[in-house]
């Protein structure tokens, strides 16, 4: 009961702080989840990234969003703070799925203009150390975290080990997140794009659960995103170009921690509270009258129950 009326007292902070409710009780809703949905700006076939820097192929599978509307869908509809969508290229959104369930989740795409970063020896990198190099610098983080008003965060391991194609200059990795004392765990899913002067990042994240979901189609997201002519890595102009400070070891590490000795504190978009915030506008407003018995009587818009 304390834990159910926690989640409930921080959805009604959520839904004042985002004009949803006032102090004194529910307003009617601005918006409905297919209106909210339906602005977002989908688009299918073939998507210029970047002014041309890029292209997507889009599958069947997937629809795409631009700057805007993802930066919609990860502060209004998924609570990340508003810094979450700066430098947003866009996202991948799966076609079966409405992004404002619980089932929901994207893949949000950002690109890093650290300079080409040189593969070699990708085939001897120890991954094992990697990660408890990398859980150790998350745990000695959390004090941070916290002071600025973020839960602690765990890396519980790989949920995919690193693996680089030397032949499409194209990785991709998965871990397994935990937040505080959530049972839930968080899916951070990997891909990172090679090119000549910097990579193109894609970041999924979902929950656990959807693991086997993301890994059978992260074949043919892999596939659609390539560079241009003149930003492939293959293009590269030895001694002209910028070299990265990095190799693919600080790939995964997270550039900042490559460059600056200090682990990259990255935004994580589905935490334990995303269903909670994105089940729509009218099932929130209904949930927290049930909660606090504003009103007793069955309310024709509550979302039924999972």
């Amino acid at each position: 009961m304390a834990i159910r009326k926690a989640l409930a007292i921080m959805a009604l902070t959520w839904a004042i702080a985002n004009g949803l409710v006032s102090a004194e009780g529910p307003k009617a809703p601005q918006v409905t989840p297919e209106e909210f949905e339906a602005k977002l700006g989908y688009q299918t076939g073939t998507v210029t990234l970047n002014n041309g820097m890029a292209t997507i192929r889009m599958p069947p599978s997937f629809r795409f969003i631009g700057p805007e509307g993802s930066g919609r869908l990860l502060v209004e509809a998924w609570g990340n703070p508003p810094g979450a969508a700066e430098g947003v290229l866009g996202m991948l959104i799966p076609a079966a799925v409405s992004p404002l369930t619980a089932e929901g989740w994207g893949i949000v795409i950002t690109y890093d203009e650290d300079g080409y970063v040189d593969d070699k020896g990708a085939a001897s990198i120890n991954y094992d150390k990697l990660l408890k190099e990398m859980q150790e610098s998350i745990a000695a983080a959390n004090p941070k975290r916290q002071k600025a008003g973020f839960q602690p965060m765990t890396l519980v391991g790989w949920a995919e080990p690193p693996a680089y194609d030397p032949a499409t200059h194209k990785m991709y990795w998965a871990k397994e997140l935990a937040f505080a004392d959530n049972t839930a765990h968080t899916l951070n899913y990997n891909i990172r794009i090679l090119g000549r002067h910097g990579v193109l990042v894609l970041n999924a994240v979902a929950a656990m659960s959807q693991l086997e979901a993301i890994h059978a189609q992260t074949p043919e997201v892999i596939s659609a995103v390539e560079f241009n002519d003149g930003h492939r890595y293959a293009d590269y102009l030895p001694g002209k170009d910028k070299v990265a400070k990095y190799g693919l070891t600080g790939l995964v590490l997270g550039a900042v921690a490559a460059k600056a000795g200090l682990f990259k504190l990255l935004w994580v978009g589905i935490l334990a509270l995303k269903k909670f915030i994105v089940i729509g506008v009218v099932a929130l407003i209904a949930a927290i009258k049930r909660f606090f018995g504003m009103d007793k009587k069955k309310d024709p818009h509550d979302a039924p129950q999972t």
